[in-house]
């Protein structure tokens, strides 16, 4: 399996610090989760039902016609190359691996292209999978671009799928309103804004015919009862939407300036996380680690990702260690 952030377990084993006392940074999620609501006894002791209301809060909340529940988007990314016969998939990279390894696994020729690639290796592909915005660099490309896209690979029937993790922040970049069109397909994860990762709930927002074939891969019931209850509530406090996305791109724009006063300007990054390069990315991820501060390292770009602190004391705990890494330098 990849590597990801949230491996807090294995970090505290490795360096003997125990879980609570850890600063988790690695994982890009926002750090205020949303109030659990009450669960009903019944969502717990029967089978969960599709037309509870999940769906029509999620079409609402994203402005999709259509959308499939999934046990997060993760699922969805695994199971959408079975839709398809073998052919050639383009990755906009770098972007959350598991995009890559799903075609590839599938038998698919992947290429994965750089942004200012793609337009002249749009026409030979099947597939174009974009993250926006991106994961980890931040880059964040405009719908009119990513619909011309669409519109080449449309023609030839391929597909464009979007993967908009993080895109809770700036919906009105989301190309969730055209996800109705035939080959256009996007992905949304619930746990990142929500700050509920532990829910594993996410949807898959194209037109009906296709999520009908996606919904027979994902068979029945893949989101629980007490989940789907969970999700509506979230969905539809609009004003907790509001309170959340002020705190994200505040905490954001503080996070920016606290390492770039630290000698460290970021590269890329958005409301969630700031991506910093730098050839000493090793290093700074063992420093903040023995330090019980765990930050998400790409050794392949040798690269790490900062998430949002939560707290005054989480942000101090953090200043203090990078001051104290620059006195080391």
């Amino acid at each position: 399996m990849l590597e990801h952030g949230g491996r807090l377990r294995k970090a505290a084993i490795q360096y003997g610090i125990a879980e609570d006392q850890w600063l988790d940074l690695s994982s890009g999620l926002a750090p205020w989760p949303w109030p659990i609501p009450e669960i009903p006894l019944p969502a717990w002791a029967r089978l969960p039902e599709t037309d509870d209301g999940l769906e029509l809060a999620a079409s609402e909340y994203y402005g999709a016609a259509h959308v499939l529940a999934v046990a997060g988007s993760q699922m969805a990314i695994q199971l959408l190359p079975r839709l398809r016969r073998s052919g050639k998939v383009g990755v906009l990279s770098p972007c959350y691996a598991e995009h890559a390894e799903a075609w590839r696994r599938a038998g698919y020729v992947v290429r994965e292209v750089q942004e200012q690639e793609v337009d002249f290796f749009l026409d030979s592909l099947d597939v174009l999978v974009v993250v926006n915005p991106n994961n980890p660099t931040g880059l964040s490309l405009s719908p009119r671009r990513l619909l011309d896209w669409h519109t080449r690979l449309a023609q030839r029937g391929g597909w464009l799928v979007v993967d908009e993790a993080f895109m809770d922040v700036t919906p009105h970049l989301s190309l969730a309103g055209h996800a109705h069109q035939v080959g256009l397909i996007v992905l949304r994860s619930f746990g990142k804004f929500f700050g509920l990762a532990g829910v594993r709930l996410g949807f898959v927002l194209a037109e009906r015919r296709l999520l009908k074939l996606l919904a027979e891969q994902v068979g029945p019931w893949a989101v629980s009862g007490p989940t789907r209850v969970l999700g509506q509530a979230c969905l539809r406090d609009s004003d907790g939407h509001t309170r959340q996305r002020a705190r994200c791109v505040e905490a954001g724009q503080r996070l920016f300036a606290l390492l770039e006063r630290h000698g460290f300007q970021p590269q890329g990054g958005c409301a969630l996380f700031q991506w910093l390069i730098t050839t000493h990315a090793e290093r700074l991820h063992e420093f903040m680690a023995q330090r019980g501060i765990l930050l998400r390292l790409f050794a392949h770009n040798s690269s790490l990702r900062f998430g949002l602190p939560d707290t005054e004391v989480d942000w101090l705990r953090l200043e203090t260690a990078l001051a104290a890494y620059r006195e080391t330098a």
